[in-house]
Order: structure tokens, then C-alpha cells, then sequence
């Protein structure tokens, strides 16, 4: 179950056909705010809106044509769903994915527009991640995890190498952390790629899990946490993924609910870019100071674009 940079230069050619190398941008105006020279990997235009692509193809596109004819199974909140279906489209499997009630609107109809087959949940009540594992059992589809997966992690692993050959040596990297798919990927790459990197992973106040996990050296749960990061929102991090990031992290940063939106309304103003909650929070942890003084330079994983319009109301 271990994964190694060799896996992660695996994945970057197993998933050219579906994965975009998106592009990194740059802000005077942001840089001059924060305090740091930042270079965004800006995963917001990466198909299906965001990084979960990576994982989800290297997952699907290493499965047997038999595994496939059986379908695949998922369990998501919205990114991973949508990500997990346009995969499965593009391999010729069936896709079925297991998604909360309340998953924002724009995502469930996204997932759906890609052919899946959705199974609705009472988030509140119910356990995702057994529904799923039952429905596995009973159709032989076969499991495609949010994050705590090596070929997930691999998958996502991939921005990271992307943005240091864009944006050359970097003192820093931050990553959103909720299950850890991406940030334990990205610190192997990058770290792997740039000994001596210093690593963080940024998450929601109202969803720190892992924040208490790293410091108190074991996975710990939180109840089912009320945040606008809905992609944030896993009560605790993955096995797998916890136990590099244990190993790989420097710190943990948290942010406030206002502000990911103030970064969010940043990102859109500034760079004219359209960033969701989630994808926001690393970009939320440099601009509002978080990170330790005297970085040159940081790179930032802007996670994902599919803002719920819903969220007009939020930005006021």
C-alpha cells in the first residue's frame, strides 16, 4: 500500500488522455498582500473542474478489462463523483456513485450529465463509505475512493510535479487537506522532485481533523463538520494519506470561513479567476498570513472551480 515517486511519474503518462496540465499564474497584487512571491497551479480548469481527475483516472485506467465490465463504484461529495464518471465514460464502464443529499446542486447535475448512475444519502445518518462498500459487494463493482487509495494519491501527486517545472525552485507548497489524497500526493512529488521542501496542508476551522490528527500524532474524528468547503468535509483523514502526511508536513494551517471567501473574492477580482470554496483555502492560508515568515517563494493548489451559484449570496 505504499506509494513512491516512480508511481507518481506512472500516473502523469497513464492519465494524458484525460488529465489537463493547467496553468500557473501569478499576482503582483496578491504577492505584494501576502507578503510572497506565490505561483498558483490553477486546478480550477482541469476537466471536470478540478484535480480529482488525476486520481480518479489513474485509478480507472489501471483496471482490467474485466474489472471495468463490472463497473465502478464512488463515494463523493461532488468532485470526486464527477471525476470518477468521466473517467469511467471515457474507459467504456458503468459508473455508480454514492453522493449526500445535500451535495450542491451544480455537482449532482454534473456527475449525472456524465452518465452515472447517483444513490442519494442522509449524510446525517448515514455512513457513505458502507453503502458504498455493500453496494460493491453486491454488484462486484469495483471501488474507486475519494483518497485514501495509492493510485489516488499517485493520481493527484501530478499537479505538484506540473507546477515545479512551471514555476521552478519553490521554498514552500500548500495544499487543501480533507481526506489528504492531494496533499500527501503533492508532498511526495514534490518533495521527491525538491529535497528540502517545506511543506504545508491548509483546511477549513470548522473542518480540522487533520489539524488535530497531526497534532496528536494519530487519525482523530470530528463530528460532520457545517463548512462552506463542502470538498473539505471528511470527519478523518485517510490511513494511508495521514501516514505521509505525518511524515511530510510541516504544519497544518487552519482558516476562517470568511476568510475562504475573502481569498475566493481575491482570486475572482484580481486574477479574474473563478475558485470554489475548497480550492480556495491553501490561497486563504498565504493571504491571511498563516504560513511562517521569511518564504521567497510558495506555490499554491488551487483545488477546484465548481462553485455552487448559490454562493452569490455568500459574496453578497
Amino acid at each position: 500500500m505504499s506509494v513512491t515517486f516512480a508511481d507518481i511519474e506512472q500516473a502523469r503518462e497513464r492519465i494524458r488522455p484525460l488529465a489537463k496540465r493547467t496553468p500557473v499564474l501569478t499576482s503582483r497584487g496578491f504577492d505584494m498582500r501576502a507578503g510572497v512571491r506565490t505561483f498558483f497551479k490553477c486546478e480550477n480548469f482541469q476537466t471536470g473542474g478540478a484535480f480529482k481527475i488525476r486520481g480518479a483516472a489513474n485509478r480507472i485506467l489501471s483496471l482490467t478489462r474485466e474489472e471495468l465490465d463490472r463497473g465502478v463504484l464512488a463515494f463523493s461529495s461532488g468532485n470526486h463523483a464527477q471525476a470518477t464518471a468521466i473517467a469511467a465514460r471515457y474507459a467504456a464502464a458503468r459508473a455508480t456513485i454514492v453522493m449526500p443529499l445535500n451535495a450542491p446542486k451544480a455537482k449532482l447535475e454534473a456527475t449525472r450529465a456524465q452518465g452515472a448512475e447517483i444513490v442519494t444519502y442522509d449524510p446525517r445518518s448515514e455512513d457513505r463509505e458502507a453503502i458504498a462498500r455493500r453496494l460493491a459487494a453486491q454488484t462486484g463493482a469495483v471501488l474507486v475512493p475519494p483518497f485514501d487509495h495509492p493510485k489516488i494519491i499517485a493520481g493527484q501527486g501530478t499537479a505538484a510535479l506540473e507546477l515545479l517545472e512551471d514555476a521552478g525552485p519553490l521554498d514552500a507548497l500548500v495544499a487543501p487537506v480533507g481526506g489528504g489524497g492531494l496533499a500527501s500526493g503533492c508532498a511526495l512529488a514534490a518533495q521527491s522532485r525538491r529535497p528540502g521542501l517545506r511543506m504545508f496542508a491548509a483546511e477549513p476551522e470548522r473542518a480540522n481533523d487533520t489539524y488535530l490528527s497531526f497534532r496528536a500524532g494519530e487519525r482523530v474524528g470530528i463530528p460532520l463538520a457545517d463548512t462552506i468547503a463542502d470538498g473539505l468535509r471528511p470527519p478523518i483523514p485517510g490511513e494511508l494519506t495521514f501516514a505521509i502526511l505525518r511524515e511530510r508536513l510541516e504544519d497544518v494551517l487552519l482558516v476562517s470561513e470568511e476568510e475562504i471567501l475573502d481569498a475566493m473574492e481575491f482570486l475572482l477580482t484580481r486574477l479574474k479567476i473563478l475558485v470554489e470554496p475548497s480550492g480556495a483555502v491553501a490561497a486563504a492560508a498565504v493571504l491571511f498570513g498563516k504560513l511562517p515568515p521569511n518564504l521567497g517563494s510558495v506555490g499554491v493548489i488551487l483545488s477546484g472551480g465548481n462553485v455552487d451559484l448559490n454562493l452569490r449570496r455568500a459574496l453578497g
